[in-house]
């Protein structure tokens, strides 16, 4: 009999991964398939912006997949009585903000950037109630003191989180780029949740991983379906969340891990700002098609400059994405290394930076070297 509930705790990731892959692979087909019924609310017809990349019209709700998976992960763990179940439902329930406010800027276009960004500070806010998910700790002089005290505890989770949510929305323009960068991330989440013996927390960071995967196998390479800003926020959200709590409920781990995991959508959205304010004195809001991505996309991607045909544009698109990808497991790599090692993570963040910075004035420079160029 113990050997029976052996297996089964070992299968248990496996359930939680699964159950939402499935569910939120199927939502996202139905959603694919009915989408001419609701094109003219929740496709992405505007071709013509700096960060558009695609040829056709395409939906851009592939967030109620993945919302859907978690939910019936959450009711399939509720209904075989694993008492984790109620970490999942609080988790959903403080991410409906800023799934809902980005959901209705998908079908309406007209929520603007600083209300979905309140929308997910209220997620943040229920977080911090709901589940006491609080940074008060972070091993950096200076921050250290302001997080000693409550209310600066708040507010520091409440800008991580809002900046985390915004990060990932800032690397959601290419078929693939986001989805699976936040699905290797919750997986480093995973793996150091259960080192630690955190199990609640690497069950819903593998369901996380599920759903993100479902909408993926539609989402790239063909460009199906898009995320949309509910999808990516509430992603970034879910992300944000598990790695407080995981250093909320684990001492053992470093303050700064889940910032070196988040490091490069963080760093990506850091630097733009800089880019905008400081260096082309525009404000930092506005969308412009210089971010890395974007450079890798124009610059790296040569093979089918000025093309129109939609089956070249999107296979340009998506072999984008595989760039960004090495970047991200650059910084994941340390961070499952030193997860409990502020100094060695805070040295592997500062190595990004200036690998990050160093790379992106070779391409905008035109110095890329040519090896990492894709031509004829």
């Amino acid at each position: 009999m113990a050997k029976a509930d052996g297996c089964l705790g070992k299968l248990e990731p496996m359930l939680y991964l699964l159950v939402s892959f499935f569910v939120a692979a199927v939502v996202t087909l139905m959603v694919i398939h009915s989408s001419r019924s609701h094109a003219h609310l929740s496709a992405d017809a505007d071709l013509s912006g700096p960060q558009k990349f695609h040829a056709t019209p395409v939906p851009r709700i592939g967030g109620t997949g993945m919302f859907t998976g978690l939910v019936c992960c959450v009711g399939v763990a509720a209904l075989t009585h694993r008492p984790d179940w109620k970490l999942g439902a609080l988790l959903l329930v403080c991410g409906l903000p800023a799934f809902g406010a980005g959901l209705v800027e998908d079908f309406t276009k007209r929520v603007s950037p600083g209300k979905r960004l309140l929308a997910t500070a209220i997620s943040a806010g229920l977080g911090i109630w709901l589940l006491g998910a609080t940074i008060t700790k972070t091993d950096v002089p200076g921050l250290d003191l302001l997080v000693s005290t409550a209310v600066g505890a708040w507010i520091a989770t409440v800008f991580t989180v809002a900046g985390v949510a915004n990060s990932v929305n800032i690397i959601d323009g290419f078929n693939g780029l986001s989805s699976m960068c936040v699905s290797l991330m919750l997986l480093v989440f995973a793996y150091v949740a259960y080192q630690v013996g955190d199990l609640p927390l690497t069950l819903w960071a593998l369901a996380g991983v599920g759903a993100a995967l479902g909408f993926f196998v539609w989402n790239f390479p063909a460009g199906l379906i898009f995320l949309g800003d509910g999808g990516a926020y509430f992603l970034g959200f879910y992300l944000a969340e598990i790695g407080i709590l995981l250093i909320a409920r684990n001492p053992d781990v470093s303050p700064l891990f889940p910032l070196m995991v988040c490091i490069y959508p963080v760093f990506e959205t850091v630097f733009s700002i800089y880019r905008r304010k400081v260096v082309r004195s525009v404000p930092p809001g506005l969308p412009d098609g210089i971010h890395l991505h974007s450079l890798i996309y124009r610059r790296l991607m040569r093979w089918a400059i000025g093309a129109r045909d939609a089956r070249q544009m999107t296979r340009r698109n998506s072999m984008t994405a595989p760039y960004l990808w090495m970047l991200c497991i650059t910084s994941l790599l340390p961070a499952l290394a030193f997860w409990d090692s502020t100094p060695m993570i805070a040295a592997c963040m500062l190595l990004f930076g200036l690998t990050y910075v160093a790379l992106y004035r070779r391409i905008v420079r035109f110095k890329t070297p040519k090896w990492l160029v894709v031509t004829r």
